[in-house]
């Protein structure tokens, strides 16, 4: 399944224990914060979480945690980028910046309500998205896709500038997640 092969990717780029005193989320294996790990049932030593664990974490916490299947089945270069973003940033930030883009390409007539922080794809989300894509045809998943990267990087941008430590994280987090084929990061 797609989802697994995203899944073994985002552990494959973010390799093993690392703990570096610039990064908020303190130690991290797999790519997997103490805080998640430990907000998913993990007690060890966090050099002690396995791949295997991770995967289950990446699995239930940012696919189908945020319901994204639901997208996969209509746009899923979407879902895959979604998946990459909400691994970094959150599922919550993830939904809002398709949500802010789905909203800019309404015009005057936006295809939903304001964007709510919600961590989970729900139905008005899923409506507006098969309304944009009829509209717009094969390019519209592209070019949605463009604009939710353009969110997020201007996000990595914004957060080098209000904390100066992760101006050591905001090259590698542009390189890596903005611009890439998300089907195939």
């Amino acid at each position: 399944m797609e989802r697994d092969r995203l899944i073994e990717t985002v552990i494959a780029r973010e390799g093993g224990f690392v703990d570096h005193p610039a990064d908020r989320g303190g130690p991290t294996n797999w790519g997997i914060s103490e805080g998640v790990a430990r907000a998913n049932g993990f007690s060890g030593a966090m050099h002690d979480l396995s791949r295997t664990q991770a995967a289950a974490i990446y699995r239930a916490r940012y696919w189908d945690a945020p319901g994204l299947d639901a997208i996969a089945a209509i746009a899923p270069k979407l879902a895959a980028e979604m998946f990459d973003t909400g691994v970094n940033m959150g599922p919550a930030t993830a939904i809002g910046f398709v949500r802010r883009a789905l909203n800019a390409f309404g015009g005057d007539a936006p295809l939903l309500a304001p964007p709510d922080p919600a961590d989970r794809v729900d139905p008005m989300l899923i409506a507006a998205l098969r309304r944009y894509l009829a509209r717009r045809g094969p390019k519209g998943e592209a070019v949605l896709l463009r604009a939710a990267e353009a969110l997020q990087g201007e996000r990595y941008i914004a957060l080098s500038e209000r904390r100066p430590a992760n101006k050591a994280f905001v090259y590698g987090w542009i390189a890596r997640r903005i611009g890439n084929d998300a089907a195939s990061f």
